[in-house]
């Protein structure tokens, strides 16, 4: 394995412990940002840029049908593929932790948009589960499992905060592992199951899990209820019977015991497992090969790289995938080096022929025409987001963005306005990185703040679908004035006069 490292530049202060990786292609995304997206790139995913050397992250759009993808750290993350060719790549993604360090249960499809421009989008779907649905939870695993022609997603172990109900002010935030029920979706009508598995009776978390056609190998993870990494492997396979599913569980015994460490593949056959703890103070220095064949796993040493003076001495690491035998490694700086644009050291660890084609691949075939492409156009009535365009530089200067004083977002739209581009967060959920507006249909008309106009969001989507008129509080008092009052057809009142009698 060979160990490379790479200068951090422009925008590499965003990747922080818990990020993930999405290959498509030559094309490696990052995702999982500690923080918010920026208003560089509300989407919050970025296109790996390595040339040189030097790591850079561009970003990239979504399509207009995607929904929102907010930046979770720790998901469960894994790939698939509809065709046989494993050409139309797919990867699913479930749980991790917001910003807000809320732990999600969501589960999300990302692809790649095909362009006729070669502009580089990408696709999210929210999926919606039914059934057993499983909690929300972070540092666990998610696989496609294949069997008797069909496929299913399987989903085990994690963390999760400690039910509301048995929260205490001194422990509010503290995590358990959550139940080792293994949960099988079907991604084509969203039905989830919950089974238990008898052979396991501890929660697992951060471990790593191979699977192959209809079995998954659960291997190392740490136990917070016993604080222990366990050298068992659990071999769980997954029969797809009409009707209700059968699993089974066996108990391999294994050398190895490890958390948090990240598997890598370069065959369906072959995997390696680097990076990790072996306790809580001991960082896992070795590599390891997994070979499966003949329905069992094996695991062969494989001679670590020359592991740099900051990696030895540093307690911590991490790292995710990139694919194809690639592992992009980081661990903690010493804050000093003014140079760089991050606070942390990144390395890329390979295996076989890949180092000698990644740097190119991940940046001149995909970058050269993602930086002519046009940016997205805005909603006529919602205008929530707006992605800039790419830009040759370094660094994202905000004022060589558009001028948003034009655009209309942060301008004064009334009298009472208080919005400010330092301050504001979303009001409305459908609010992503800029505020809702509301075109003023006065003469001449103008954009205000649908916040500041005391829109409820029902509102708000009611004018907007229906495309009603708009007048904010400065002109409807006007717009009654110039309105020509109705012709009213006069009542005929009744005479209250008694008629004489005859």
């Amino acid at each position: 394995m060979a160990l490379q490292t790479l200068a951090a530049s422009s925008n590499t202060s965003l990747i922080q412990p818990g990020f993930s990786l999405f290959r498509f292609g030559r094309c490696v995304f990052f995702f999982g940002q500690k923080g918010w997206p920026k208003r560089s790139c509300p989407t919050g995913v970025f296109l790996v840029d390595l040339k040189n050397n030097e790591l850079k992250l561009r970003p990239i759009t979504f399509t207009n049908e995607s929904c929102y993808l907010p930046p979770l750290r720790h998901p469960a993350v894994t790939s698939f593929s509809d065709c046989l060719d494993g050409e139309s790549i797919r990867y699913l993604v479930h749980g991790g932790k917001t910003p807000n360090n809320e732990v999600s249960q969501k589960l999300y499809i990302i692809s790649m948009s095909p362009s006729v421009n070669k502009k580089i989008t990408l696709c999210c779907s929210e999926k919606d589960l039914v059934g057993d649905i499983p909690e929300a939870r972070y540092g666990h695993s998610i696989n496609v499992v294949h069997s008797r022609g069909k496929k299913a997603v399987m989903i085990f172990g994690g963390r999760s905060y400690v039910p509301l109900n048995q929260r205490t002010t001194e422990k509010w935030n503290s995590v358990v592992d959550c139940q080792p029920f293994v949960y099988l979706i079907d991604l084509q009508f969203g039905c989830s199951t919950m089974h238990a598995i008898k052979e396991i009776q501890d929660g697992v978390s951060f471990h790593v899990s191979i699977s192959h056609n209809d079995t998954v190998y659960i291997i190392g993870g740490h136990s917070l209820e016993n604080n222990l990494r366990s050298p068992n492997i659990y071999k769980i396979n997954v029969d797809l019977l009409l009707g209700s599913p059968a699993i089974t569980c066996n108990i391999l015994e294994c050398r190895l015991s490890f958390s948090s460490s990240i598997v890598t593949s370069t065959c369906p056959d072959e995997f390696f497992i680097v990076g990790g703890y072996e306790s809580d103070s001991q960082k896992k220095m070795t590599c390891h090969k997994a070979l499966i064949s003949n329905d069992n796993i094996e695991f062969e040493d494989v001679e670590p790289p020359e592991w740099t003076g900051e990696i030895k001495h540093s307690k911590t690491w991490f790292g995710a995938d990139m694919g194809h035998g690639v592992v992009l490694l980081g661990i903690p700086g010493d804050n000093k080096n003014q140079n760089s644009d991050s606070s942390y050291f990144f390395y890329l660890l390979s295996h076989g022929e890949e180092d000698s084609t990644l740097a190119q691949s991940c940046s001149q075939r995909s970058l050269d025409n993602q930086e002519d492409s046009m940016p997205l156009e805005d909603s006529e009535e919602f205008m929530f987001s707006r992605e800039g365009i790419m830009s040759d530089e370094d660094t994202y200067n905000e004022d060589d963005e558009e001028d948003e004083s034009q655009a209309g977002y942060w301008i004064t739209c009334c009298s009472d306005c208080d919005l400010d581009i330092n301050t504001w967060v979303p009001y409305y959920s459908t609010e992503l990185n800029k505020p809702a507006m509301i075109y003023c249909s006065s003469q001449g008309g103008h954009w205000v703040h649908a916040q500041c106009m005391d829109l409820s969001e029902d509102m708000l989507i009611n004018l907007s679908e229906n495309n009603i008129k708009y007048f904010c509080h400065e002109h409807i008092k006007l717009e009654r004035g110039l309105q020509t009052p109705k012709k009213m057809t006069p009542v005929t009142k009744p005479s209250l006069k008694r008629e004489p009698q005859k």
